[in-house]
């Protein structure tokens, strides 16, 4: 089944090639009033106030798409590290906190190797890792400390770990991406207006046919990645697993 981002670039391509080769055939079957130089000086001009706003809003679309990228890159960089530390601190605690290490560890591989739902990194929708990160949550509870190293040890462990837990629910909710679809169609209409009046006119020719499919295939692409780029998690362009590695090796040191 094809994902949302390859539907809307395959619906972007057709909209677009169906409106320049449209406005190119339709050209000549036009009574020649419709033919008059004024008439498509307008259709030009009001072709060049749309180019100007589409470009400000695939650049801004591109920058949004780009900032949660970044975000959600950053996030996993950071619950990585905290992964570390949180195994760190309950290596000092002693070996009352290896059952928890290795929930965490097993957490970790379990995120890393299954099959992952493109809502979430961590495997969102597998009760099997809600139940290994909820366990090690719960098992931290039950430590007793013996003294006062292992006591702030266990604080530290606890504020780590919730820490961790966040992050996970923001990761979550940063993997949903922030373009609005209503926003998107605008633009693929503002698009077709654009292409129509390149296509108004124009020389019908196989270069001129070949330049416009090629100009839409280009655009469509365009905004696949753009698409892709808001949803960190799936398609071409993804967070990497870089940092759930260094976690893996970390904690089988």
């Amino acid at each position: 089944m094809a994902s949302y981002e390859v539907v809307i670039c395959i619906l972007t391509f057709c909209c677009l090639l169906a409106a320049s080769l449209g406005a190119l055939l339709l050209y000549s079957r036009l009574p020649e009033r419709y033919q008059h130089e004024e008439t498509v000086a307008i259709i030009r001009l009001i072709g060049n106030v749309f180019i100007v706003m589409t470009s400000l809003v695939l650049g801004l679309m591109i920058n949004s798409a780009r900032n949660t990228f970044d975000g959600v890159d950053h996030n996993a960089h950071v619950i990585a590290t905290d992964m570390i530390l949180l195994d760190r601190t309950l290596r000092r605690y002693g070996p009352e906190a290896d059952d928890m290490r290795a929930r965490l560890l097993a957490y970790v591989r379990h995120a890393r190797d299954s099959t992952r739902p493109k809502s979430d990194p961590l495997i969102m929708g597998d009760p099997l890792s809600e139940q290994l990160l909820t366990a090690t949550g719960d098992d931290l509870k039950t430590l007793k400390p013996a003294d006062t190293e292992q006591t702030n040890l266990a604080q530290d462990a606890h504020t780590i770990y919730q820490a961790i837990y966040e992050l996970r629910w923001e990761l979550v909710e940063q993997a949903e991406g922030t373009l609005p679809l209503p926003l998107l169609v605008m633009l693929v209409a503002w698009l077709m207006l654009v292409f129509a009046s390149l296509g108004y006119r124009a020389p019908n020719n196989r270069v001129v046919v070949c330049s416009l499919v090629l100009a839409a295939a280009l655009i469509a692409g365009t905004v696949y990645l753009i698409l892709d780029m808001d949803g960190p998690f799936s398609g071409l362009i993804q967070v990497s697993d870089a940092p759930l590695d260094r976690v893996i090796a970390e904690l089988t040191r």
